[in-house]
């Protein structure tokens, strides 16, 4: 888990926005905000979700299954780096 260990500052600022967005979403529904209004926070609270998860997959499959910086011209990296922009694209 070093990859976390090193982020973890950044990693728990993203965890607190998060925390922050589903607060917001308990308070729109107990003022009984428009429905649009709440299926909006609801929606950048699952980007935020998404985006933490790419960023952990991409420290987990760069620090624990290969890295695709060490050695860029293998078929491995070149593989991790396809897994990466493909977890990417898919979690937006």
């Amino acid at each position: 888990m070093a990859h976390t260990i090193r982020d973890k500052g950044k990693l728990l600022n993203r965890v607190r926005r998060i925390r922050g967005q589903v607060d917001g979403i308990e308070k729109a529904l107990l003022a009984e905000q428009d429905c649009s209004a709440i299926l909006q926070t609801i929606a950048a609270c699952r980007g935020a979700i998404n985006g933490l998860m790419a960023e952990i997959m991409e420290g987990h499959l760069r620090f624990h299954v290969v890295n695709p910086d060490r050695r860029p011209a293998s078929a491995q990296a070149k593989a991790a780096q396809e897994l990466i922009h493909v977890i990417k694209s898919y979690l937006k």
